[in-house]
């Protein structure tokens, strides 16, 4: 799999002060604003032909911005119809395609709902699916990391054991999408403090190795979270998120790869995220 060198920021999406908004452009204002990753949003459906994702990858490139993707939201990888668990077996294939088509280095997902099911049959169902995607992936020489996403309510699979685990027991390019915010409302204002963004990363080392720790794929913003888990993202000055311990941790543990800002504000929270990460 491809590794990178650095921690890169950005946004989820096109920044909201892009003029004009497109892929490229967005890709352009992340430089103006002194970012250097953006993450591509099919959240609400696949839409970029082959001409696009090859101009799009050769100007990340010259930029010497780092893109990743978020698959479509409508996927439940557990559902109980079959037909709703291939076309999100589909969906998270395609975006990967056209992803890695677009140079993207990682492609991130929701896994799905726990439904009617036990933790540990949607487990199976979902751990299958994955397996199932990167084998075709592999087989199509797609090179691009898989993510399954840590989430933020309590009725979506995604706790920081499952994506952990999903990553043991498949390897072969598949690596959890750790999104603080989420962990965070999950587990109804837990893992905030200098302690719990270290004891993260140290059960990330130890299960996954140090090779996860030089990739890792992290959303943070700030949240809304209630007994059930995550209600709403907020911007971080707006909320409790304890931003400044997590660069902290971050760069004490020299970690590499990607941190991405969900904020409602975008843009905002990258950079203000960047310079406390710069400044310590």
């Amino acid at each position: 799999m491809r590794q990178v060198s650095k921690l890169y920021f950005g946004t989820a999406g096109i920044p909201n002060s892009t003029p004009r908004k497109s892929t490229p452009n967005g890709i352009k204002r992340v430089v103006e604003l002194g970012l250097d990753a953006m993450e591509i949003e099919f959240v609400r459906g696949i839409r970029m032909s082959d001409e696009m994702a090859s101009e799009v990858r050769e100007l990340a490139n010259s930029l010497g911005v780092l893109l990743t993707v978020h698959a479509p939201y409508y996927i439940n990888l557990n559902s109980s119809e079959t037909s709703k668990v291939e076309a999100s077996i589909n969906r998270i294939l395609e975006s990967a395609r056209v992803g890695f088509k677009a140079g993207a280095w990682s492609v991130v997902f929701h896994s799905g709902y726990y439904g009617s099911s036990t933790s540990e049959e949607a487990y199976r169902r979902i751990r299958d699916a994955i397996k199932f995607i990167v084998s075709k992936l592999r087989d199509e020489d797609v090179d691009i990391w898989v993510r399954p996403e840590l989430m933020g309510g309590v009725s979506e699979f995604g706790s920081l054991e499952e994506v952990i685990k999903l990553a043991e027991d498949i390897g072969d390019g598949v690596l959890p999408c750790i999104d603080f915010a989420h962990l965070h409302a999950r587990t109804n204002g837990r893992y905030n403090t200098y302690e719990e963004f270290r004891e993260v990363l140290n059960i990330i080392e130890s299960r996954l190795g140090r090779e996860a720790l030089n990739n890792m794929h992290i959303h943070i913003s700030g949240i809304e979270y209630s007994e059930k888990g995550e209600v709403k993202h907020l911007n971080i000055l707006e909320s409790d998120f304890n931003y400044k311990d997590l660069a902290k941790v971050l760069k004490e543990y020299n970690v590499k790869g990607v941190v991405i800002s969900e904020s409602p504000n975008l843009e905002d929270d990258a950079i203000l995220f960047k310079q406390t990460y710069e400044k310590l």
